[in-house]
Parts: C-alpha cells; structure tokens; sequence
C-alpha cells in the first residue's frame, strides 16, 4: 500500500491564478486541439502534487504534446484516473458540493450525460454553493469567475482527498 501525501492546496490555487489568462511555456497549448482545460487542470493538480503516474494508458502524466497520457488533457479520462487511482499521484473522489474547497475539480456536462469542461476552485465565499465558487480555467480563459455563471445540465465535484508516493 502506498504512502499518502497532503495535496498542496496552496500551490495549485496559486498556479490556477497565475496562469489562468496565459499560458505557461513549459506546457503545450491544446486550445487549438479539443480545448486546454483539463490540460490547464492537471498543471494546477501537479503543482498541488508534484509527482505524475507514468502507468502506461491510464496513468497521468505530461513530457510534451506528444507524449502525455490521455489523461492529461481528457475530461472523462482525467475523471477516471482521478477516481481510481490507487498507486501513484493525485486522487480524489466525487463528492457534494458542501464538500468542495479551493483547489478542487469541477466538471460540467451536457444532458446527455457527456463531460466536457474541467474547472479549477479557486475560492470559495462562505459556504460552498455554485453563487460563490470563483474558479479559473482555460479554454474560456477566466479567473475568479463566478461557477453561476456558467451553463450546464450536469456537474460533479471532485474533491483532492490526496497524493499517493510509493
């Protein structure tokens, strides 16, 4: 069984800020390729982590645009890397809202049950409602944007319970 780390809330919520209305050179930007968010999602995730899982397929991992795992930059794939995820790195579990906190995922969807946005906490004011959740993201760069303000028929919460290290 595997050690666990704390996830360095601090870090990724710092990261998101900074880098939410640019984007950082050490990463390639998949805007034109699908959207950047779960690309930009997993930076923050990493610096709130700081180890990667280099399972081959479904693991979570970036060296550069063309060697990365699906994860890295998939909505579902990163979803389902995050919830299963046992051996190496970051992981988390789907949660209620009330339990959500800066540095956590949000993921919106269609009706149809299909994700496809990822979504960085970046704050919370006062208790955790979608009227005062400010996040940042890429794709429709924002920072400290209202999660109220978006348009969606599904979402789920993916609170960081952690990082495991061998």
């Amino acid at each position: 069984m595997p050690n666990i780390l704390p996830y360095n809330r601090q870090n990724a919520v710092s990261y998101a800020k900074k880098w939410a209305l640019s984007r950082n050179p050490e990463y390639f930007d998949f805007s034109n390729l699908g959207g950047d968010c779960t690309n930009f999602a997993s930076q923050c995730l990493y610096a709130g982590s700081k180890i990667m899982n280099y399972t081959p397929v479904y693991g979570w991992y970036y060296n550069n645009p063309n060697d990365k795992s699906p994860s890295w930059t998939g909505v579902n794939e990163l979803y389902r890397f995050l919830v299963t995820n046992k051996t190496r790195g970051v992981f988390a579990a789907e949660s209620d809202i009330s339990q959500i906190m800066p540095a956590d995922l949000i993921q919106l969807g269609d009706a149809s049950g299909r994700y496809y946005h990822s979504l960085i906490v970046v704050q919370i004011n006062e208790s955790p409602d979608i009227n005062n959740i400010l996040i940042s993201t890429h794709t429709f760069d924002s920072n400290l944007r209202p999660l109220s303000s978006y348009y969606y028929q599904n979402i789920r919460f993916l609170h960081i319970a952690g990082v495991y290290i061998p």
